[in-house]
């Protein structure tokens, strides 16, 4: 495996040199996009090819009572069903890109084995079968058309046990034919073999040269032991090859399988309780279900989109939005919907999100955080003393990460005689709210332990009612 040539070599001491590039410090939103022969089922979630395979699990009965006995109608029999005939890169990219996203990452490959892309290596491939389409270059094309950093998700690593259901029962994964997409289905316990892990590797340089994804997304099996060999090789080859293209790179991780300050750390269904000091991506999708397209899903409002959102951002992080579409390659209408509001408060309120770095602290407010991934489930609602932080230049941000109570903020981090905030106020200005297209300054008075400012009767108009969480932009005295 080759490092490409380049800055870095294949050690964990050349590659804690490496720095987050400015474009993910500066995007903060970006758009997850799960999209695969799991989206034909629509049943469960995006591991219905392993819950399928599991007598108990929901999934195994559906699909005896639908498509018929798993030794008949296997995984690899939806893949003729993605008939994506409504797919449309450009129409994905203009949505995206109108919902304020900066980055696109799409799941190249999923633990089921089948790729995306075109590939030499896997011959289970979207070019030659199901949509017949290089889904991942298309959609590579529409993201970076409209200036957009276009990225790839990545989850090969976990297809060395994800079908091993299969083979405790009459199943087409026991035949031995379809190895090359059902791939070892070995007992999750067991290693991988070198051979396994060596084409693993192949196929992740396949796809690292063949696309030059600006951000690269590692699910989470690769933090086990046997892959970290081969973790420092494919990170520098990655950073290299990007490099010599002169684009900026980020390697995403979970379950500490870099060494901190080697890649960019991310949390899934989570955030953190804390303001992180280097740049990191919280991942999480528009249902709190499941990723993949399914029938009855449990949807966020937009309002707790946008909160998550501003909550990750005030820590240093950047938020990656999951949507899933559905088999045929359409957006349902209350995914697009939702993304269309989120654009919506983005085009008031950017300025405090994008190329925003953190404050001194991430905000206030008496809500306890949950912390880490998958502690969405666990998050509390926030109320109207919640509050966060960003600043751009000299400005400094507040985001009410809830409707005001009787018209009013009262930020106490903000109060006179309080050390975190030094200097006096010149102005307080509400984003979206002119006069003759000049900000109107509001009416606030900076006491001793809290900063009040009034909020003007008209603030809470057009999307300002779907998502009232308000930001001001304090501008200090010369």
């Amino acid at each position: 495996m080759t490092s490409f040539g380049g800055p870095f070599l294949h050690t964990w001491d050349s590659l804690s040199a490496y720095q987050a590039p400015d474009w993910f410090r500066d995007a903060k939103f970006g758009i997850f996009v799960h999209w695969g022969p799991y989206s034909v089922p629509a049943f469960g979630n995006e591991w219905y090819a392993r819950n399928m395979y599991r007598p108990g699990k929901p999934e195994f009965e559906h699909h005896r009572q639908t498509y018929g006995p798993q030794s008949q109608f296997g995984f690899k029999d939806f893949i003729p069903l993605l008939t994506g005939e409504k797919f449309d890169p450009d129409e994905w990219a203009t949505l995206f890109r109108a919902a304020g996203a900066q980055y696109v990452v799409p799941v190249a490959q999923h633990h089921d084995g089948f790729a995306m892309y075109r590939s030499e290596l896997n011959p289970w491939n979207a070019a030659v079968m199901g949509p017949k389409r290089d889904v991942i270059g298309e959609l590579s094309r529409a993201v970076r058309d409209r200036s957009m950093v276009f990225g790839v998700s990545w989850h090969r690593a976990e297809l060395w046990w994800f079908l091993n259901g299969g083979m405790t029962f009459d199943s087409d994964v026991r035949s031995g034919k379809y190895a090359s997409l059902y791939g070892p289905a070995q007992p999750q316990e067991m290693p991988p073999s070198k051979q396994f892990l060596e084409e693993w590797a192949l196929h992740t340089i396949e796809l690292i040269d063949a696309y030059e994804p600006q951000l690269l997304y590692f699910d989470w099996w690769i933090h086990r032991p046997a892959y970290q060999p081969y973790l420092p090789r494919l990170a520098a080859h990655y950073y290299n090859r990007l490099a010599a293209a002169g684009l900026g790179s980020v390697l995403t991780y979970k379950d500490g399988a870099f060494p901190e300050g080697t890649a960019v750390a991310d949390v899934e269904r989570g955030s953190s309780a804390v303001l992180r000091p280097e740049p990191w991506q919280a991942c999480t999708s528009i249902a709190r279900n499941a990723w993949c397209h399914v029938e009855g899903q449990d949807y966020k409002s937009s309002k707790e989109l946008v909160g998550t959102l501003v909550d990750v951002v005030s820590k240093s992080g950047c938020l990656l939005l999951n949507v899933g579409p559905k088999a045929d390659g359409s957006i349902v209408a209350e995914e697009a919907e939702r993304l269309a509001s989120i654009g919506a408060w983005l085009a008031t309120n950017g300025e405090a999100i994008y190329a925003s770095r953190p404050w001194t602290v991430y905000g206030e407010g008496p809500t306890r955080m949950a912390d880490g991934g998958f502690s969405e489930f666990n998050q509390q609602e926030y109320g109207p003393a919640d509050f966060r932080f960003t600043t751009r230049d000299e400005h400094l941000y507040v985001i009410g990460l809830a409707a005001p109570e009787n018209g009013r903020m009262e930020i106490r981090s903000l109060g006179a005689d309080l050390a975190i905030y030094q200097g006096r106020i010149q102005r307080i200005e509400l984003l979206g709210h002119t006069h003759e297209w000049e900000p109107v300054c509001l009416e606030f008075e900076q006491r001793a332990d809290v900063l009040s400012v009034r909020l003007p009767e008209t603030w809470e108009t057009g999307h300002q009612k779907e998502i009232p969480l308000p930001a001001l932009k304090i501008t200090p005295a010369a």
